[in-house]
């Protein structure tokens, strides 16, 4: 087969090369926006700790045996649950089962809505889809802000801001009735028709017909492969063992750069700059909680454009720097200068500038597009168990480290490691920007087994 029929093919990043017209844009589809919008709204949602490292552990398995839709409407059940029980707990120990199910919600929404949205995207705008879920999770941490500043003052006002939290997942729960299950996981269940009638509503005729075509002939190979795969293969497949480490790597590295040690302690640390005052503290915080999803939508539109690799660059190099801002500032904190309370607040306003556009949404993305379709449920869920894990580590030990060595020294520990990270991108990570995902799974095949050929080579070579 020639070079030009492989590309003209609906399973190649040339084939939009051909057919230009048939090229989708962010707007285009109303269709793919809700369902993109809708299956976010989970980022929506707040509860971290134990409960989210057992819910992403098992959300791989239950979005391969139940489907992305079904799992989606099983952690809104879930979390509202937790929501209900934490506001309603009489005790500390319904309290903290609360929060468990919260958090066991969020979990397998971390897995799930990455997933069900990328499998349902044009790759051409896939990027920025799947970056809308991480807007809703900036979103929803700028909402809590709010929330928290309009209770300060109401009574049983911790009830109140623990069961406002299932608002959102009530709201995701209803919409979701309405919306399809994953083409993607249809065409693996052998249920052609009803993903045709998904895929339908995404493309136009002309191009519907080439991806059904190629979707079909991929599915059946698919198929045959995901009836031998069990759980220990991810550890004897070279291939997929490199998207894992790449996969779980930038999760953790997004977690060890302290993003959420920032959004969580931001009203601490801007009392640590010498800001006293609890109100001004939060409005401050809420402050940097809306840079955050004012550069996610940035981001959006950059992850499709510059591409992940290199926007995952520029945005650990801003990292660095506003770090080492934040800890020269720190470290001088024993000054009358009040310059130094100042710096501090623009320290984290620019690791917010630098840190929301780039490492925001780019492990997200390259999590739900690096693992092949039988491997995707359970890579993408051990990949989410360690964000979950990291992020727990950084939050426990974020005060403690600081108490014992200074903040400013944290930060400096902070900035190191996201040098580790910028070297981790530049040398292990690859640009998925516009491949479709039997591109990039055959990037991993040319990886693993030292082929010096390019991805499209390979494609050409894998062709009858």
């Amino acid at each position: 087969m020639t070079m030009t029929t492989i590309q003209s093919t609906p399973g190649s990043s040339g084939y939009l090369d051909l057919f230009p017209d048939r090229k989708m844009s962010f707007f285009k589809n109303p269709y793919i926006l809700g369902l993109t919008a809708v299956a976010g709204i989970g980022g929506m949602l707040f509860g971290y700790d134990t409960g989210a490292i057992v819910g992403a552990a098992g959300g791989g398995w239950m979005n391969d045996a139940y489907g992305r839709k079904k799992a989606t409407l099983i952690a809104d059940v879930i979390f509202i649950m937790g929501a209900i029980g934490m506001a309603a707990a009489p005790d500390p120990y319904l309290l903290i089962l609360g929060r468990f199910l919260v958090g066991m919600g969020v979990g397998v929404a971390s897995v799930t809505s990455p997933v069900y949205i990328a499998e349902a995207s044009p790759s051409e705008i896939r990027g920025s889809l799947v970056s809308t879920n991480v807007l809703m999770i900036t979103a929803g941490q700028f909402l809590s802000y709010i929330v928290n500043l309009a209770f300060t003052r109401v009574p049983g006002t911790w009830r109140w801001m623990l069961g406002v939290s299932a608002v959102p997942a009530i709201v995701q729960f209803l919409l979701m009735l309405f919306l399809p299950e994953s083409p993607r996981w249809l065409f693996i269940k052998n249920r052609k028709n009803e993903a045709v009638h998904v895929l339908s509503n995404i493309y136009d005729f002309a191009r519907l017909e080439d991806e059904v075509d190629f979707l079909t002939t991929q599915s059946d190979q698919e198929r045959q492969r995901r009836n031998s795969i069990k759980f220990g293969d991810v550890f004897k497949s070279k291939e997929i063992k490199l998207a894992l480490l790449v996969g779980a790597g930038l999760q953790a590295f997004q977690q060890f750069t302290g993003i959420n040690t920032v959004m969580y302690y931001s009203p601490t640390i801007v009392q640590m700059a010498g800001f006293n005052s609890n109100e001004l503290a939060l409005l401050l915080s809420l402050v940097v909680a809306g840079m955050n999803a004012v550069g996610t939508i940035l981001g959006i539109y950059l992850i499709d454009h510059a591409g992940r690799k290199m926007l995952a660059l520029s945005s650990l190099g801003g990292v660095f720097a506003s770090l080492v801002v934040l800890s020269v500032s720190f470290l001088n904190q024993s000054s009358s200068n009040e310059l130094y309370g100042w710096l501090a607040v623009l320290g984290l306003v620019l690791y917010i500038a630098f840190f929301s556009p780039g490492m925001g949404p780019v492990p997200w993305t390259v999590n739900s597009e690096i693992y092949p379709e039988e491997y995707r449920g359970i890579c993408g869920g051990m990949s989410a168990t360690v964000c979950w894990v990291s992020n727990l580590i950084v939050s426990q030990s974020f005060l403690s480290i600081a108490e014992a060595i200074g903040i400013g020294s944290t930060f400096l520990i902070l900035a190191a490691i996201s040098v580790l990270a910028f070297l981790f991108v530049l040398l292990y990570v690859p640009e998925t920007k516009g491949l479709t995902f039997d591109e990039v799974e055959l990037i991993w095949k040319e990886r693993a087994w030292g082929n010096n050929t390019d991805s499209r080579n390979l494609l050409a070579e894998n062709q009858p």
